[in-house]
């Protein structure tokens, strides 16, 4: 392994070349990153799933790097043009993208006006040109190089010139600095163009709109590029252009005196112009687009790992309810482990009287079947079927409560085969009945079976380079799915796919040997189940666990190779139950069994705790009995709320109303902040203030702060304001602020109520 490159890594992270070396020799003996982090605590120093990620990632980037700048010195020395300070300019460099503009004037090039003067023989003539001799007689010198394809002393000099311009645009030390200069004072702008078609005007913000590069935030960088895509925007880049030639003309002239100087300035204005300002720009645009797609795919990626940690709510019978008009409500009720009882359906909202018939029907289930919550989705009709329920729980005074779940998705579960198995004479609207209950019973265990991009939590996914959303996503998975784990006797086979040290495959046949064999009662007999060997069985083992086998162990996340220390622990300590909650541990004794701390209090947490759930720690659902509706709000009002998705401009809330509220991140937090996701996650319970309600619109601006707080905050910023001069800015914070909202509710308008 490559010193150098693990020492990188340790600095960057902050911790010791020694944790890093055993990472990546686990990694290469074929240990996955959770087993990794939870079972080999004593070895990395405790390092988490992203540090290790970190160092996967980081060690295969560093190599590929180290590689490439290998494979660059070996070609320009092949041309006879490495020099020990270029090669040491490309050892130097800590991208690719360095290396690449270094290696940039040495590469086979496409036919360009340059290649072909150099084709011609014109390289020399171009390097007397810059050589600006004092008293320099460029036709003399320019009939040298006439031939076949020279055909006047004026191709010559052109063919020179193009030379000059492409070695002006080739020059990485002008190109970075220019790049740098543009990024930190110049300016993108946005027009309208005149054949636009923007009817909703989602875009109307950027019909005539600036703002400094520096300053651009990751979702505003996301519209211009979509809106660009669209056709409905032109955009541009605004700098000091003579800025950047006098010191192009500087480089090249320095304090020379020559009567050739008018041919190098008008050829390096040239390069400029044509080569080196439309290349930058395009990179300097490329740079902010990956800027924002990464930040756009870790919104999506922590918005998916803290929706998919939802606390389960178990125990109690489920009635999922998915709501509509004309097609009617569907109805499907579920055991306590997710096990359908019943499907049904009424029709409240077809045709006049058909309230009083459905709601006896519901009543007639929820009695039947001793239903305790009603999960009621949050599509079409969703609040017209909350009213309805709630109107059954207070006029027969049940012991009810219902929760309104997000439905993203779940039709696309619906459709799917897995879904046509398991309920081969359902409807597809039936399925989605079922898997809305499902969502409240267990979220990961539901939400897994469905493609992340269909749940509703991103922003501008569909913008997003695929390949490292979906791996991202995938990360965001498996932290959770590993940490939650999973009892191997009824996860489904989608959910088994992302446990340490499986596959599809190998999961496809953990399900096929429970279905021929039954139950399992011990994790050994795993290692019978076909194409899962020894090492799969010792990175999934402790992940999977058996609830009342043969081994009390097997319950909790204990890996069998600690089996016999946790036995040890248990009879130093009198302890001859899992569970039992007046435990007490023999700390004097235990420490004698080993010297690995973080082994041992993971342990002990598995003996006092065996079935404790790593999501309990997080909100579940909302439970109501009543409905909330916009005519009874007034500004000012407190009330709880569901974050249903973050996005970078602020959190989308459910607070029981037909469409999400917003509280935008200017009212999340007395300080400023960089992102909503630095104050809420995704399904937090959170308290809310009614900052504006739009009864026009149906729609309500929502406040984490109090409103007395917001304001008195906001007076404090317009009195410091008032006495700061404001310097080069396109516009106010507080325009920028407000038509971000409009922007917003643009988009809502364009792609539907529920973001």
């Amino acid at each position: 392994m490559n010193e150098t490159i693990i020492k990188t890594i340790a600095d960057e992270l902050k911790i010791s070349v020694k944790q890093v070396n055993t990472v990546l020799e686990m990694l290469q003996s074929g240990d996955t990153v959770p087993f990794i982090a939870r079972y080999r605590k004593e070895a990395t120093g405790a390092l988490d799933e992203e540090k290790i990620l970190f160092i996967e990632k980081q060690y295969r980037y560093e190599l590929n790097l180290a590689e490439r700048k290998e494979s660059v010195i070996s070609l320009i020395e092949t041309q006879g043009k490495l020099t020990e300070e270029l090669r040491k300019q490309i050892m130097d460099c800590t991208k690719l993208s360095q290396v690449e503009d270094l290696y940039k004037p040495y590469k086979q090039k496409k036919k360009t006006r340059a290649g072909i003067a150099i084709k011609n023989g014109l390289e020399p003539l171009s390097i007397y040109l810059l050589s600006l001799p004092e008293n320099g007689d460029l036709n003399s010198e320019a009939e040298k190089y006439l031939n076949e394809n020279v055909a006047t002393v004026e191709d010559a000099i052109q063919g020179a010139k193009d030379i000059i311009a492409e070695n002006v645009s080739d020059n990485a030390k002008l190109r970075w600095k220019f790049k740098d200069l543009i990024v930190k004072a110049g300016a993108i702008n946005t027009v309208i163009k005149k054949d636009a078609i923007d009817e909703k005007k989602v875009y109307e913000m950027y019909y005539e709109y600036s703002e400094k590069i520096s300053n651009i935030a990751d979702h505003r960088i996301m519209a211009i590029d979509r809106a660009e895509k669209e056709k409905v925007i032109s955009v541009s880049m605004s700098y000091d252009l003579d800025h950047i030639k006098d010191l192009a003309h500087e480089f090249y002239i320095k304090d020379k005196k020559s009567n050739l100087e008018e041919y190098v300035v008008t050829a390096i204005d040239d390069g400029i112009d044509r080569l080196l300002m439309p290349s930058i720009e395009n990179e300097i645009r490329s740079d902010l687009s990956e800027r924002a797609h990464n930040t756009s795919i870790e919104v999506f990626s922590l918005n998916l790992e803290k929706l998919l940690s939802q606390a389960p709510l178990k125990g109690r019978v489920v009635l999922g309810f998915d709501p509509g008009y004309y097609n009617g409500c569907k109805l499907a009720v579920l055991d306590a482990t997710g096990k359908m009882l019943t499907v049904d359906k009424i029709f409240p909202f077809r045709k006049e009287g058909e309230i009083d018939k459905s709601k006896a029907k519901l009543l007639s289930l929820v009695k039947k079947y001793d239903v305790k919550i009603i999960a009621i989705g949050n599509g079409t009709a969703s609040r017209e079927s909350e009213k309805l329920v709630a109107e059954m729980i207070k006029e027969n005074s049940l012991d009810v409560s219902y929760a309104i779940v997000s439905e993203a998705g779940a039709s696309v579960w619906s459709a799917q085969e897995e879904a046509r198995k398991e309920f081969p004479d359902l409807a597809v609207e039936e399925r989605s009945a079922v898997s809305i209950g499902r969502r409240l019973l267990d979220p990961l265990a539901e939400l897994i079976k469905i493609d992340p991009k269909s749940i509703g939590v991103g922003q501008y996914q569909h913008d997003l380079p695929e390949k490292a959303l979906n791996e991202r996503l995938d990360e965001a998975i498996m932290k959770v799915v590993n940490r939650v784990g999973a009892d191997v006797n009824t996860a489904s086979a989608e959910l088994l796919e992302h446990i340490s040290g499986l596959n599809k495959g190998i999961a496809a046949e953990i399900v096929n040997y429970r279905n021929e064999n039954g139950k399992f009662t011990d994790r050994k007999q795993l290692l019978k189940v076909k194409k899962l060997g020894e090492k799969a069985f010792e990175q999934c083992a402790g992940f999977l666990r058996i609830i009342d086998g043969d081994e009390p162990l097997d319950a909790t996340n204990i890996h069998p190779e600690s089996y016999e220390l946790a036995r040890q622990i248990m009879k130093v300590s009198n302890i001859t139950k899992l569970g039992d909650p007046n435990i007490t541990f023999n700390d004097e004794e235990i420490r004698k069994l080993s010297d690995d701390e973080y082994t041992l209090n993971d342990i002990k947490d598995c003996i006092k705790a065996p079935l404790r759930d790593y999501r309990d720690q997080f909100d579940g659902a909302i439970l109501k009995s009543n409905v909330l509706e916009l005519k009874d709000l007034k500004k000012g009002d407190e009330l709880s709320g569901t974050v249903r998705n973050v996005v970078d401009f602020g959190a989308f809330v459910d607070i029981g109303l037909h469409d999400d509220g917003l509280v935008h991140i200017s009212r999340m937090s007395m300080k400023r902040i960089s992102h909503p996701s630095e104050v809420v996650s995704v399904a937090d319970i959170v308290k809310v203030y009614v900052y504006e309600v739009d009864e026009t619109k149906q729609r309500v601006q929502l406040s984490l702060l109090p409103l007395e707080e917001l304001a008195k905050r906001d007076a404090e910023k317009k009195e410091f304001r008032s006495r700061k001069k404001a310097k080069n800015r396109p516009y106010h914070k507080e325009e920028k602020e407000v038509s971000e909202e409009e922007a917003m509710q643009r988009l809502l308008e364009r792609f539907g109520p529920k973001h």
